[in-house]
């Protein structure tokens, strides 16, 4: 009996045990981990249109694009461009011969599938020129939703200068559509419509002939709905909704590249053919631009439409969970959208680029739901399996991220800031009001006067890999606002957080600036000091020794907040200077080799710098022989060939084509800090050649022509400390200041034809010449046009720039390796077949080469990711082992006696 005694005693304190820490650990509401992330699989479809068939969603786009999926998480790449092999045609170069030769193109636009009522799946396809609307839009038939299809003719045409138009009259493009971008849907009445156009003329709507899937005649191009004169609006996708018994018109605004601030609005109707209407009543039938202003005026229609989501950024700081910049996206739109009649569940299908990941784009999805007004409201993170629940009104007081998307067609990413929803009804922070929970999960937000509607949901967040609620409202003004709940930490646990996150990086051979970081996590403040000021100042300022011999300093670093504080140290190596040089010939006599005998070989890529498998062959060039770069192959240089911000670069080209983004001589510190002399730039220089750079912001420098193509050029730039000079065959073409300092270690990357992203360049190049810590003149440059004599130069050794250092690096997370106007640029997306990985490998400023990414995220349940937590809780733990094992060992003791 006294032994069964001991042994219950014993099972409860190891109950005890094990229950206080799992009660403990039930009531700390911080975060919750997921038991198991999801999965995701990238794809990547320029302008996805949604169908569902055969139990499974299809998505078709634009250069022939298309992927499929069951979850809307998991994407299989079924096309990915224009070409004779691609699956969805026979040979759609054949097949489509008249629309391309109609629009002079030789690629397509977004394309749209619907299956009519015969049992059979149209799609209509659509060619533009790109550089005007002179288009064609098409329909082809298939048994089957992923084909062959099988040509029915061109059904509408536009572009067509000094002719005659689909209407009868003289075509005008500030008038009249451009006859792409198609939507066909059915009205809750069985009629079918398609709704099209982009910039030009604005966005028409026709009715549909059902059994044909050609439009009705004696329509000419329809009925206009809204735009004209050339305002940047298209995309359109008309949905309606049983919930609310309104048509919802889709639409995106601005120019659809990486700088073009495009994002996505909505617009509603009782009727598919109009009028349309926003949030704040705005007859959208007369918004268009202002005819008296440069074309493309963006100001004249950004105030109207509910602008659903545009570019933003959820911003990691130092010291928070997780790797990277944080979450995000740049130029989100051209959607379309899967209702589910039976649940009234609805998903926002789009494509988007990211930050600091250039033109690369890919596939999202994330769930919408209507407001107490009858808008939709987008989830501010991507679709992961959640669905919308009770939310505890306990639940939603603390800290959060927050981003107001406002109404401004902009490049600017909207950075999230910290606001408060305090326990007493009230907002402070970046945004003062105050919020309140009507019935079970309806959000009702008031801020700077303002009230916001939507909903609470619980979201898989892929930056701390955890669930956190969230937030997503609406304006009577049309303007979204988003929220996610960010981690409760103490001043102990923040300041212990920025001390473990606060890097600076490879400091072994510093030959530049420093950027120290001075606000961290909730606003943390980072103050630093050195140990030798003639060297490296508080504020990061390098001087380099100049007596041969490297030097060696300590930075430390405090971080402050509140009472709580801490210091981390690091070492530095700062170089001596050196003196300028040739650094590099790479004059292409069957080789690629560099003539000066000081760098290595160049190295054949594939079809970007990463890849293997290209080959450079040689024929006559300028000089000598010269390289042949096939259009699918590059050159990988030796790293470290500019390590200054004074330097030159010349070299003759001859192209066969022009691409949009596609380099010919390309430099990078990283995948976000990098120079590319472009010779067909984006539309927002008017597709001349430039010399392009991003470095935490774009650096556009217009050389005011387009190199021809078929015939030899002669480039050459020139930077010495930010003052930046761009000469083509001897002539300046471009002076500009402050261009940005890239190569501030010996560790970059350069290569020639090739880069992380876009179409590799196609031509001869020849005569390469890389001068480091030089800037040659420009009667230097001239000369060396004329003559062909190679400019010999011995400068004295390049004290450190000065470089600005007032603007705080946020985060030190970048990997090493890493369009406005009209419209469509080329596919810049993912390689077609997908593969998995873990949200590890997927944090943005962390990207790797292959940019078909898939990331691994999810739901559920578990501990809290603080330090200080989990220690406290083991120390209970062991405490309870230590005091039931001596009750034990007493009461086994005192039997024997007894």
């Amino acid at each position: 009996m006294k032994r069964n005694v001991s042994r219950s005693l014993l099972m409860f304190f190891l109950a005890v045990v094990l229950v206080i820490p799992q009660y403990l650990l039930s009531n700390d509401t911080t975060v919750v981990k997921a038991a198991e992330d999801p999965v995701f699989k990238r794809a990547s479809v320029h302008d996805p249109s949604v169908i569902e068939a055969d139990g499974q969603f299809y998505v078709f786009g634009s250069h022939l694009a298309s992927a499929k999926t069951k979850d809307f998480m998991q994407w299989e790449q079924i096309s990915s461009n224009v070409s004779a092999d691609n699956p969805l045609f026979e040979n759609v170069l054949e097949e489509l011969k008249e629309t391309f030769d109609w629009a002079e193109s030789d690629t397509l636009w977004a394309a749209d599938v619907i299956q009519l009522e015969d049992g059979k799946y149209y799609m209509y396809y659509n060619a533009c020129k790109g550089d005007s609307p002179r288009s064609a839009l098409g329909v082809a038939v298939s048994d089957s939703v992923d084909g062959p299809y099988k040509d029915q003719g061109i059904i509408l045409k536009s572009g067509m200068w000094d002719e005659e138009s689909e209407d009868g009259t003289i075509y005008d493009a500030t008038k009249h559509p451009n006859a792409v971008d198609p939507d066909v849907f059915f009205d809750k009445n069985g009629k079918l419509w398609m709704v099209y156009g982009s910039y030009s003329g604005g966005i028409f709507i026709l009715e549909m002939d059902p059994k044909t899937g050609k439009q009705l005649p004696n329509q000419g191009y329809g009925k206009k709905l809204l735009g004209g004169n050339h305002s940047r609006i298209e995309g359109a996708y008309i949905q309606y909704s049983k919930e609310t018994d309104y048509y919802y018109m889709y639409l995106s605004f601005g120019g659809l590249d990486s700088t073009g601030g495009y994002n996505m609005r909505a617009v509603r109707s009782k009727t598919p053919d109009g009028p349309y209407y926003d949030a704040a009543g705005n007859d959208m039938t007369n918004v268009k631009a202002d005819p008296t202003l440069p074309l493309f005026d963006d100001k004249s229609i950004e105030p109207y439409g509910v602008k659903l989501m545009g570019s933003y950024l959820f911003k990691r700081e130092v010291g928070e969970s997780g790797t990277g910049i944080g979450t995000g996206y740049v130029s989100p739109g051209h959607n379309s959208v899967y209702y589910d009649e039976s649940t009234n569940e609805q998903y926002l299908i789009f494509h988007t680029r990211f930050p600091e990941r250039g033109e690369q784009h890919e596939i999202r999805v994330h769930k919408m739901y209507m407001n107490e007004a009858g808008w939709p409201v987008v989830s501010p993170y991507e679709y992961a399996g959640e669905s919308l629940q009770d939310v505890a009104a306990a639940d939603i007081a603390g800290d959060y991220k927050f981003i107001n998307h406002g109404q401004d067609i902009s490049a600017e990413i909207k950075k999230s800031v910290l606001i408060s929803l305090n326990s007493d009804g009230t907002i402070s922070g970046e945004a003062a009001g105050t919020w309140k929970e009507k019935g079970s999960n309806k959000a009702e937000l008031t801020i700077d006067g303002k009230l916001y509607t939507g909903v609470f949901i619980s979201q898989w967040d892929p930056t701390t890999k955890t669930n956190v609620l969230t937030f997503t409202a609406i304006s009577s003004e049309g303007v979204s606002v988003w929220g996610s709940k960010a981690e409760s930490k103490t001043d102990n646990e923040i300041v212990e957080a920025v001390k473990s996150g606060l890097e600076l990086g490879d400091t072994t051979a510093v030959i530049s600036n420093l950027k120290l970081i001075t606000e961290g996590l909730r606003g943390a403040l980072i103050s630093w000091s050195s140990s030798n000021l003639d060297v490296v100042t508080n504020d990061g300022k390098v001087t380099r020794p100049t007596n041969g011999a490297a030097a060696t300093v300590t930075l430390t670093a405090t971080i402050t907040k509140g009472e709580a504080n801490a210091e981390k140290t690091f070492e530095i190596t700062v170089l001596p200077e050196e003196k300028g040089k040739l650094a590099a010939h790479y004059a292409f006599e069957g080789n690629l080799t560099d003539s000066t005998g000081t760098q290595a070989d160049g190295q054949p890529t594939g079809n970007l710098v990463s890849n293997t498998g290209g080959a450079i062959t040689y024929t006559d060039g300028k000089t000598g022989q010269g390289a042949i770069f096939d259009g699918a192959s590059g050159v990988l240089l030796p790293k470290g060939l500019i390590s200054s911000n004074k330097y030159s670069v010349s070299f003759w080209l001859n192209p066969e084509q022009l691409t949009n983004y596609t380099t010919a001589f390309f430099g990078a510190k990283s995948d976000v800090n990098w120079i590319s002399f472009v010779p067909k730039g984006h539309d927002g220089v008017g597709n001349n050649s430039m010399l392009w750079s991003n470095n935490d912001g774009w650096y556009d420098a217009d050389a005011g022509t387009q190199i021809p193509v078929n015939e030899w050029s002669h480039l050459a730039f020139t930077v010495d400390n930010g003052a930046l000079n761009i000469y083509i065959n001897g002539e300046k073409a471009f002076s500009g200041t402050d261009f940005f300092n890239v190569f501030t270690d010996k560790n970059s990357l350069f290569a020639l034809g090739v880069n992380y992203w876009d179409t590799p360049f196609k031509g001869l190049m020849d005569e390469v010449l890389v001068y480091d810590s030089v800037a040659l003149s420009e009667d230097t440059i001239k000369d060396y046009y004329n003559t062909g004599t190679v400019p010999v130069v011995s400068e004295p050794a390049t004290p450190t720039p000065d470089e600005d250092t007032d603007k705080p690096e946020e985060n030190d997370t970048t990997g090493p390796e890493e369009e406005a106007g009209t419209d469509k640029p080329d596919d810049n997306g993912s390689e077609e077949d997908g593969s998995k990985e873990t949200a590890e490998d997927e944090e943005l400023g962390n990207v790797t080469d292959d940019s078909n990414k898939d990331s691994v995220k999810g739901q559920g349940h578990g501990l809290p990711n603080t330090a200080t937590n989990s220690f406290n809780y083991l120390m209970a733990g062991i405490a309870m082992i230590v005091i039931g094992a001596c009750a034990f060992l007493f009461k086994k003791k005192r039997a024997r006696i007894e």
